[in-house]
């Protein structure tokens, strides 16, 4: 390399003020990231009464199904029928105890800096924020109801205690602050429903 042109193109001043100026004017981004936010799904004693004696259910199959595998396994033992059938109600009971355990534990709402998330066990739903339009807590059925722009998602109902609204709806206009608030009385419910 010729020394004219190493001194003219890398000498080590440049370099200095070559990597000083990409270090201030790369852009820096500042993460303002609001905190996640998590609030439990609030099931009814119903709900949760029909869940567990699905639990309890479950638990039965696979209890009786190892009662009739350990019969099976005294006689004949060649059957490839009866095999598949003993794998197919293990993993049933199995994969039903867990779904049903995932949905009691696991079912909440997620608000992070763009996204709403709906968690009901293993079924996750996004919904981005920037599309939530208002808010409307329903005084007389006791319900805060989401309406979106969208139109393939008109409305959402929040199910979570009721101590939770407020800080519910100011975590969402917090990550979005043109989401409007409202709420509506028992009669106003009445008379939407008149009109229907």
């Amino acid at each position: 390399m010729p020394a004219f042109f190493r001194e003219k193109f890398f000498s080590s001043e440049k370099k200095i003020a070559f990597s000083l100026q990409l270090f201030y004017t790369v852009p820096m981004e500042e993460k303002n990231e609001l905190p996640i936010k998590t609030y439990q799904f609030k099931f009814t004693p119903l709900m949760i009464a029909v869940i567990s004696v699905g639990i309890l259910l479950c638990a039965a199959c696979f209890a009786l199904t190892t009662w009739q595998f350990l019969g099976f396994l005294s006689g004949d033992i060649t059957s490839a029928y009866e095999w598949m059938k003993y794998v197919l109600l293990y993993f049933t009971s199995v994969f039903l105890a867990i779904l049903l355990s995932g949905l009691l534990i696991r079912s909440r709402y997620i608000v992070t800096d763009k996204l709403l998330i709906t968690q009901f066990g293993i079924v996750k739903s996004k919904y981005p924020i920037r599309k939530i339009r208002s808010v409307c807590l329903l005084n007389g059925s006791k319900k805060l109801n989401l309406y979106f722009d969208d139109f393939k998602t008109k409305y959402m109902t929040i199910v979570v205690k009721e101590d939770w609204y407020d800080e519910f709806v100011q975590t969402l206009i917090s990550r979005n602050e043109s989401i409007e608030f409202d709420f509506s009385s028992a009669e106003d419910e009445m008379n939407g429903k008149k009109k229907k």
